[in-house]
């Protein structure tokens, strides 16, 4: 009875257990999988994974602060084996936290492009996310705005909308800012910017497309596949119609971000664990779980109907540990522009 209360607090505070079946024979090679990523459709590519190696794969699944914070809990006791995280600020904190491992493996230096590695080989990219305007042509004019830092110009005055500053997609945004702009111009932007907000700051990128949809501000910054998710039906036709009314402007270049993995300190199965992140990794693999998500492989765009419409970006050469150095400094300069 213990154990089993155990495992159901495991399952409550985690998330989801999940297990891959594999031939009986292979039954003793397993890899467990802690990840931040929460799509039903990267359960395919584990099957896939384990139908080809034999390596079973035991999932949870959990907000990627809550298994940072597991991951530091555990300790040595740990049970996890390999790590996959949303976000540059994310992976880089749990290598800096001592959450990862060193990785030996040509296979993933030779299908990870540079920028998009850890220099040190303790994480890996598997997908891309680009950072995305969102405008409605009926209340801004879409031909002015060509980058985020045109959401501060004042002609924008009470029609931006912004995600809170505790989204790590708008942190890594300000530290891309503060590689390519310089902390001056970062600042000075921010205030612009934080000054044309309409209303309280939204939870998440979703609320912003229908906000902008509704008229109730004319432009904000997404990740590129939630408005995709919304055009393909994702969450229901009313998300669609609304995604619908609404504009995508990629900047060139374009802030670019990532999923990513890494095989953990404390990894058991350490072997089985970087079969798994070679998998991922691969052209495959990548868009294993690209594809059905509306991100982009690590090495092609999505080759989706949907995102190709919103026209090729050129990422910019801001790489993912200089947005996880940055992530600090990204965060006191949100905070003192008044991001809330």
């Amino acid at each position: 009875m213990q154990r089993f209360q155990k495992l159901l607090y495991a399952t409550l505070t985690l998330g989801l257990i999940f297990n891959v079946n594999i031939p009986s024979k292979s039954s003793e090679r397993e890899v467990r999988v802690y990840s931040g990523r929460h799509y039903n459709t990267d359960r395919s590519v584990y099957k896939k994974f384990a139908e080809e190696t034999g390596i079973k794969v035991r999932l949870i699944e959990a907000a990627g602060i809550s298994l940072i914070e597991r991951l530091k809990r555990e300790g040595k006791n740990s049970q996890a084996d390999l790590i996959l995280l949303v976000d540059a600020a994310r992976i880089t904190n749990a290598a800096k936290l001592g959450l990862l491992q060193k990785i030996d493996s040509t296979t993933l230096e030779n299908n990870v492009p540079i920028g998009l590695k850890d220099p040190n080989k303790e994480w890996y990219a598997l997908t891309r996310r680009v950072r995305v305007m969102v405008a409605n042509p009926k209340v801004v004019d879409v031909s002015k705005i060509n980058d985020y830092t045109d959401l501060a110009d004042p002609s924008l005055k009470g029609k931006v909308c912004l995600r809170n500053r505790k989204s790590p997609y708008n942190q890594s945004l300000v530290a891309n800012q503060i590689v390519n702009k310089g902390e001056s111009k970062t600042k000075a932007w921010l205030s612009g910017m934080i000054s044309n907000v309409s209303q309280p700051f939204f939870p998440g990128d979703i609320s912003i497309v229908r906000a902008v949809s509704k008229r109730k501000c004319g432009v904000g910054i997404v990740n590129h596949y939630y408005v995709a998710r919304m055009l393909a039906g994702v969450n229901g036709r009313r998300d669609a119609l609304y995604a619908k009314k609404t504009t995508v402007l990629t900047p060139s270049p374009a802030h670019v971000n990532i999923s990513a993995g890494g095989v953990a300190k404390y990894a058991t199965n350490k072997n089985e664990a970087i079969k798994l992140l070679e998998y991922l990794a691969s052209p495959k693999g990548s868009k294993g779980l690209a594809a059905p998500t509306f991100e982009h492989p690590l090495k092609e765009v999505n080759q989706n109907l949907i995102v190709k419409d919103f026209g090729e970006f050129t990422p910019d050469e801001v790489t993912v540990e200089d947005l996880g150095e940055n992530n600090s400094i990204a965060i006191k300069f949100m905070k003192d522009a008044g991001w809330d």
